[in-house]
């Protein structure tokens, strides 16, 4: 099953998204925008830039943990991964974004 972006609004009206593996978990969250159009744009830039094993950058923690960040081509940060335990899984979910990532199906989530 292919990946999905799920898009909501928080109680103080602010809209971000996360995007789904097909298995339903969640592989990448964005920062909090002040309206849908500009998480539905946050959206399109992970559309866009998913593919490019370039625009990932890997992390480490203080506590040792492993994550990464989906960049645009103007450096600014789209979206960043949970925490994984090691390099392998961190590299198994950039796979996974990479793979998800181009996905057209945004399904918007009433709270």
């Amino acid at each position: 099953m292919a990946g999905w972006f799920e898009l909501t609004k928080n109680d103080k009206g602010q809209h971000h998204f996360v995007l789904k593996a097909g298995n339903a978990e969640v592989i990448l969250r964005s920062e909090t925008y002040e309206s849908k159009a500009a998480a539905r744009n946050g959206i399109e830039s992970v559309q866009k830039n998913a593919a490019d094993a370039g625009r990932f950058e890997t992390k480490a923690a203080k506590d040792g943990r492993h994550y990464f960040n989906l960049k645009a081509g103007n450096h600014q940060v789209i979206g960043t991964s949970q925490m994984y335990k090691s390099t392998e899984g961190r590299d198994n979910g950039i796979a996974s974004v990479q793979k998800n990532g181009i996905s057209t199906d945004v399904r918007e989530i009433e709270l």
